[in-house]
């Protein structure tokens, strides 16, 4: 069981979720400049998580079915954040706040051990995702994500994974006939 699967039933078996919320779809969780100090558990539905620059949107990240997804900067200095985190589809959320998850984390060894862990493995995958962007052509960094996440391409529209890809939608569906 991965670390992520095991903390998720630890807080659903100590019932520390404070609520759970709905978004429509295209509804924003999170918007650039707010804060946002909690963590979202996905029970149905399918996120994004976004930057805008002058041109363009960036995704970085997406969350699905049984994902965790969080402003994680906000999260952990409790400032605004340039992060967007929007429902792509019709969303429901499990919803827990920084002080219940801090206190849960800090309540054992355990915990701290698979926050941790969970920590490094987020921390891992972003270094995996820039040098995929900085160094791998379009065909591989498809072929990398496809392999790690074939979930993502039944979940998510394609014009956010071409973004997510650094592509034009157009690339990624040549690439996808390929």
């Amino acid at each position: 069981m991965n670390p992520i699967s095991i903390l998720i039933d630890r807080i659903h078996s100590e019932n520390l979720w404070d609520k759970e919320i709905k978004l429509k779809r295209n509804e924003y969780l999170k918007v650039k400049g707010s804060i946002d100090t909690n963590i979202y558990l996905v029970k149905s539905g399918s996120l994004r998580i976004f930057v805008v620059d002058a041109y363009e949107e960036h995704t970085i990240r997406f969350g699905y079915k049984n994902n965790l997804i969080a402003a994680l900067d906000s999260f952990l200095n409790e400032k605004p954040s340039e992060l967007y985190i929007q429902a792509l589809k019709k969303t429901t959320l499990k919803v827990i706040s920084k002080e219940n998850y801090t206190n849960f984390i800090t309540s054992s060894a355990e915990n701290k051990k698979l926050w941790l862990s969970i920590l490094e493995s987020f921390v891992l995958q972003q270094m995996e995702r820039e040098r995929d962007i900085l160094t791998s052509s379009p065909m591989e960094r498809y072929t990398r994500v496809l392999k790690r996440s074939p979930q993502l391409f039944q979940e998510i529209p394609n014009k956010y994974i071409a973004s997510y890809l650094r592509m034009t939608p157009e690339t990624l569906s040549r690439i996808k006939k390929s």
